[in-house]
């Protein structure tokens, strides 16, 4: 049988419902402006493509915030006549979450009329693409990937690669390697640099981040989630967690988590099958999942951002406002407190095989 035509592959992207997801109209419009590529507004595309591809060479987004570290790159595009094609760092969810901006986008214009699909990557080309990491952390102690890494960090010590930058301290005796990429490590993609990073050598990872809130009582910016479980795909998964002495303190909330692909599919309908979570992201439940299938210890600890049950004045359209940066620089604080406290505890490791006094 011969392979399929790209035609074949292709999926069709339609807008959500907009009066029934967890975010306001006003607030999702403003999440959907800040996303979306500069080309969407310049003319009226025949097609809209996205596809999984990490190419800088052509045309960025305008909407890059380039001020940042981390996770500032957004995908792509390139006009092909009456075609335009976005690029995104290839990963199966983060393709279809952002063909669902695009064609809610469009609809909340009122532009959008059928032009959107997408193709998802396949699995050798999502883990091809991740595969460019190339470090050797067998020799530390703790890898802390993710978001707010600049605050733990020596601003002039980053190491560039393709697509993220490292750089290593030592605290407590123990050597600590941090990452962090430029472009986004979206859901599934997230899963494949945990598994990339143990079969690299890694023995425990932590991911720092943002989740949204399934509590209504939690406001957000105020306090941090971590756990050991998450909901992925129906079923729970569970791994060996960093921080499993973290009960008791105040501004830590423990909780089980639910992996959603999508921001966009985040609504009232989802909402109320949520019973038993507590919290949500895109890629902690791949990362766990990476993690226990992988033999190594894996650790969340995320400022919780904003809420999906109750209605407050931050969310995910003003995430730059400067009373909401200066609480997140505290809880970042914070985090990095924990996280020093935690090397205490761990073995420190020896080349020689074992762990060194």
């Amino acid at each position: 049988m011969s392979a399929p035509s790209f035609e074949e592959t292709l999926q069709g992207a339609s807008p959500i419902d907009v009066y029934r997801h967890t975010m306001s109209v006003p607030s999702l419009r403003r999440y959907l402006e800040i996303k979306a590529h500069h080309l969407l507004s310049e003319r009226d595309w025949a097609e809209i493509r996205v596809i999984g591809a990490y190419d800088r060479a052509c045309t960025a987004s305008a909407n890059e915030k380039n001020d940042k570290l981390f996770n500032w790159q957004r995908p792509t595009a390139q006009a092909h006549g009456d075609c335009l094609v976005i690029k995104c760092f290839p990963g199966q969810d983060y393709v279809r979450h952002y063909a669902l901006i695009i064609a809610t986008y469009l609809s909340l214009a009122g532009r959008y009329h059928g032009q959107v699909d997408y193709e998802l990557p396949d699995e050798s080309t999502c883990a091809a693409a991740v595969e460019r990491l190339d470090l050797d952390p067998s020799g530390d102690d703790l890898v802390v990937l993710g978001w707010g890494l600049g605050h733990f960090t020596d601003p002039g010590a980053w190491v560039p690669g393709h697509g993220y930058a490292w750089q290593r301290a030592e605290h407590h005796g123990r050597r600590v390697l941090y990452l962090g990429y430029q472009h986004s490590i979206w859901g599934d993609t997230a899963g494949r640099v945990v598994s990339r990073l143990a079969a690299l050598g890694a023995r425990r990872g932590v991911y720092v981040g943002k989740v949204g809130a399934l509590d209504p009582a939690i406001a957000p910016n105020t306090c941090l989630a971590t756990g050991d479980t998450s909901i992925l795909d129906g079923e729970p998964v569970r791994w060996r967690n960093v921080f499993a002495d973290l009960d008791g303190q105040p501004d830590i909330r423990h909780g089980v988590h639910v992996t959603s692909p999508s921001i966009l599919l985040e609504d009232t309908r989802w909402l109320a099958g949520q019973d038993g979570c507590q919290f949500v992201d895109p890629e902690i439940g791949h990362m766990g999942r990476a993690a226990a299938s992988s033999g190594i210890e894996f650790g969340y600890l995320h400022v919780i951002s904003n809420n999906l049950a109750a209605a407050y004045p931050a969310d995910l359209s003003n995430e730059r406002l400067s009373h909401v940066l200066e609480r997140r620089a505290r809880l970042l604080d914070r985090i990095h407190e924990i996280i020093r406290l935690r090397l205490r505890s761990i073995p420190r490791y020896s080349p020689a095989g074992g762990t060194r006094p």
